[in-house]
């Protein structure tokens, strides 16, 4: 039997935090740029992310800088925590990274992170990767999130051609945290408050005259709604899995780490359901 090739470790990229800004409440901006970002490229997908790699607390990594030695050679309690986040813009001229992150005070990983870091700092990432980007052939479009999906629905509402059908549906907690989108698109911003994230999503898009023609749809965010949308679009709806991009960034009580562990047979799981309701 031949041997398996050995898994290639990608080679993180390096950049510097240039600045930051706090966009709306819960809502921080970073921009990552510097000579380590030479080789970074994006391609035509609107929904690019990058996985940040944050450090152990108190552990120093050798340079240069390989995740293949620092799995090999560290114990995994050691090794970086990675979080995932969609790209909002890559200016390649300037070279630049913009990242937005969801804050809520100290919760999380990232969050603070973002909130708190200092020109200057040091960040490393892979990536990016990323699938999806509005098909100019489709009739109409469709794009329903939360704020977790709020950097890929904007990026892909500033790519859409003059002209384009398209209904965008975002939730957030209230009309603080809406933001300005170079899109001739109206957005829809559902005001959360204190209902169940992604109540409001569901119904709103249950709510829609869809148009008449081939939809591209993207729906993205908590897990639970992401589910149920699924079901009306695939199930109820019946369309095309190829026109649709429909996945959970993250899923109620669950850090990424649980959430990236799981994913998989949770996402197996739902569509054989709704597959065996169809």
């Amino acid at each position: 039997m031949a041997e398996r090739p050995e898994r290639r470790t990608p080679k993180p990229h390096s950049a510097l935090v240039v600045r930051t800004e706090r966009l709306t409440p819960h809502m921080q901006r970073v921009v990552l740029g510097g000579e380590g970002l030479a080789e970074f490229t994006v391609g035509t997908s609107t929904d690019h992310y990058v996985k940040l790699l944050f450090g152990a607390e108190g552990v120093t990594y050798p340079e240069p800088f390989d995740m293949k030695v620092i799995r090999e050679e560290f114990p995994r309690d050691q090794w970086p925590v990675t979080r995932t986040y969609t790209v909002r813009h890559w200016d390649a001229e300037h070279r630049e990274l913009t990242l937005d992150f969801v804050v809520h005070g100290d919760e999380g990983l990232a969050g603070p992170w973002a909130a708190n870091v200092q020109p200057g700092e040091l960040v490393r990432f892979m990536g990016p990767g990323g699938a999806y980007a509005p098909d100019a052939s489709a009739d109409w479009h469709l794009l329903a999130g939360d704020e977790s999906a709020l950097p890929a629905i904007a990026a892909a509402l500033e790519a859409l051609p003059d002209g384009a059908v398209a209904h965008a549906f975002v939730e957030v907690s209230g009309p603080e945290e809406e933001q300005k989108i170079n899109s001739d698109v109206d957005v829809v911003w559902l005001h959360r408050g204190s209902r169940p994230v992604g109540q409001a999503l569901v119904e709103a898009v249950r709510a829609l005259e869809f148009p008449e023609g081939r939809v591209h749809a993207f729906v993205h965010g908590e897990a639970g709604f992401v589910k149920e949308l699924r079901r009306l679009l695939r199930v109820e709806r019946e369309f095309s899995r190829e026109d649709l991009s429909i996945s959970g960034y993250w899923r109620l009580g669950h850090n990424e780490d649980g959430w990236q562990a799981t994913k998989r047979e949770w996402n197996a799981q739902v569509e054989a359901e709704q597959e065996a309701s169809a």
